[in-house]
């Protein structure tokens, strides 16, 4: 079940091991752990060791500590490790996740913005215009922009998913602004999707989030277009 550690950071490796156990599914959702003298037998380290690898991932959610009970496993993922593993994944994989969600996204706000909610687009908008040459001061406008989308939306779930895609949109937003070889969406775009959120046309929108990214997608892998 577990590989004995042998060398490198001993905390870390140990860590590594007891999350990748998890994620294979040697222990369930609910499971309980065997006892720490176990662990570290198993691991062939001490059981100081072990002790704080389970306080780092009852940190990180994946296990819970129940006093006077033992140790269970909470989530079967860490969620830092999956962020860390969408930034690893190629820019092609991530327009497409950030297609998906957006274009849903948009249609749902098409449908269910406030005023607020067209202020909070209308201000992004706005800033991201002012901005010209910035491209810092753009990326940052934009991102505030595409995340006002999603929160016009008014589900909660598909907000809390883009919060923890965020990185990887951050990700795609600067590449595609600075990558000379990739189309970038234009301010026209971008006005043309909140016209179409505020009028509350719902297909429109989605469509033209979707034509928002994916000539970018397109340039990275042809063929792939999403309908």
């Amino acid at each position: 079940m577990l590989e004995r550690i042998r060398k490198g950071s001993l905390v870390e490796t140990a860590i590594e091991s007891l999350r990748q156990a998890i994620e294979k599914g040697d222990w369930g959702l609910g499971d309980k752990l065997p006892v720490e003298s176990e662990l570290s037998e198993s691991l062939g380290v001490s059981r100081n060791t072990v002790r704080e690898a389970v306080r780092v991932l009852v940190h990180v959610g994946m296990l819970e500590t129940r006093q006077g009970d033992g140790t269970y496993v909470r989530a079967t993922r860490d969620a830092g490790e999956t962020l860390r593993r969408i930034a690893r994944t190629e820019l092609a994989d991530q327009l497409e996740v950030r297609i998906m969600l957006e274009s849903e996204a948009a249609k749902l706000a098409s449908l269910r913005r406030t005023e607020d909610d067209l202020k909070r687009m209308t201000d992004a908008l706005d800033a991201r215009a002012r901005s010209a040459n910035n491209l810092e001061e753009r990326i940052k406008h934009d991102e505030r922009f595409h995340h006002a989308v999603v929160m016009a939306s008014h589900n909660p779930a598909l907000l809390e998913l883009y919060d923890y895609f965020s990185h990887g949109v951050s990700q795609t937003i600067e590449r595609t602004e600075m990558d000379a070889d990739l189309p970038e969406p234009s301010q026209e775009d971008h006005e043309l999707l909140l016209a179409a959120i505020r009028r509350g046309e719902a297909p429109k929108a989605g469509q033209l989030a979707r034509e928002l990214l994916q000539p970018s997608l397109d340039a990275l892998n042809p063929g792939a277009a999403i309908s």
